[in-house]
């Protein structure tokens, strides 16, 4: 009877080599990462372009052209299109750049759309024509993979030192409680399905360092809103808006004229 031959036993795989974590300080020349949302013409724009320092715009809603008395900011040429974006904030030619402003990304967003639309096929292969043709959700789902890397990009800015100003227009959301009735709030006016999947709200959300909601003062009575048009912004969250701060918690008086929110924010002068 013939013998097996004994097969060799193999040898367990080489770990890789352990290395020491690094450990070091906390890095100080990051930028603030701001999202300033609230109603059409109350100003938004205007106290962005009042950031401390050497300001440009991308200025996808075309409003600078028609304000008034604003300081000297500069704007980014010939965006028209998402990838025009992304590739202006890939190149170089930032540095001496203290804040970048996109305004807005509510109108952003809808570039993201008109791209996914243009480059994402829907699971069939052929192209579509609105969100919806791709099926239940799944709209949503590109849209949010195709935004997402706005963020990283926004990233390297803020990581090198510049600081970023996402101007919003607003909407009002239901907001969901498990514990009473839900209640109605005013959020940024980004997508954001019911389910929480692939909100593109939320995820700015947690990716801002501040979230500012700019608001008319109203007092209501009887059924009847008052007001003088005078305005505020609520850095922290209350029941009636989003919002966040890192370092700042007081509701703070609004004045388009002034850096004043800035000087708040940044725990510094105005340069």
């Amino acid at each position: 009877m013939t013998q097996r031959p004994t097969l060799p036993v193999p040898k367990p795989p080489t770990p890789p080599p352990r290395t020491a974590v690094s450990l070091g300080a906390i890095p100080a020349a990051a930028g603030h990462r701001v999202v300033v949302y609230g109603p059409g013409g109350i100003g938004k724009t205007s106290i962005a372009a009042r950031f401390p320092g050497r300001v440009v715009f991308f200025d996808l809603d075309e409003s600078l052209p028609r304000l008034r008395d604003l300081p000297a900011v500069q704007a980014v040429n010939g965006v028209q299109t998402w990838p025009d974006l992304r590739n202006a904030l890939q190149s170089d030619g930032w540095d001496g750049v203290d804040a970048i402003v996109i305004d807005s990304l509510t109108k952003a967003e809808e570039l993201a759309v008109a791209e996914t639309l243009a480059t994402v096929p829907h699971e069939k292969g052929h192209r579509v024509q609105r969100l919806e043709d791709y099926g239940f959700g799944k709209g949503y789902t590109h849209v949010f993979d195709t935004f997402l890397p706005l963020l990283a990009d926004l990233d390297r800015h803020s990581r090198a030192g510049r600081n970023v100003v996402l101007v919003c227009h607003d909407c009002t959301a239901t907001v969901p409680n498990p514990t009473g009735d839900d209640w109605l709030r005013y959020e940024p006016r980004l997508q954001s399905p019911a389910s929480g999947k692939a909100s593109i709200r939320l995820r700015v959300r947690e990716w801002a360092d501040h979230v500012l909601f700019v608001g008319y003062d109203v007092d209501v009575k009887d059924g009847k809103g008052r007001g003088q048009g005078t305005r505020t912004i609520y850095p922290a969250e209350l029941p009636h808006c989003m919002a966040k701060s890192r370092t700042v918690r007081e509701a703070m008086s609004f004045d388009e004229n002034s850096a004043a929110v800035w000087t708040a924010i940044l725990g510094k002068e105005p340069v």
